[in-house]
């Protein structure tokens, strides 16, 4: 088990060891999850691309390029 000290803003810095095993690196997200109380687990809070399969619909209708090249250029000269 590794123990680490809290900063007095409130940061820890996890041991190279864990970072490995959680598969973590500078910049990736990690979450606590509480298992009881006072108990907590550290997640890698990272997804493979697949698991976002299905978070947007595809459109009803298909737009070209051509057409959202105009909007965008309708769109901005609104500004």
């Amino acid at each position: 088990m590794s123990a680490v000290t809290v900063t007095s803003k409130g940061q820890i810095t996890i041991p190279v060891a864990v970072r490995e095993k959680l598969g973590v690196g500078t910049g990736d997200r990690v979450e606590f999850v509480e298992l009881a109380p006072g108990e907590f687990a550290l997640k890698a809070a990272t997804e493979e691309v697949r698991a976002l399969r299905g978070a947007i619909s595809r459109p009803k209708k298909a737009v070209s390029i051509e057409a959202m090249n105009a909007t965008i250029r309708r769109r901005a000269a609104r500004r």
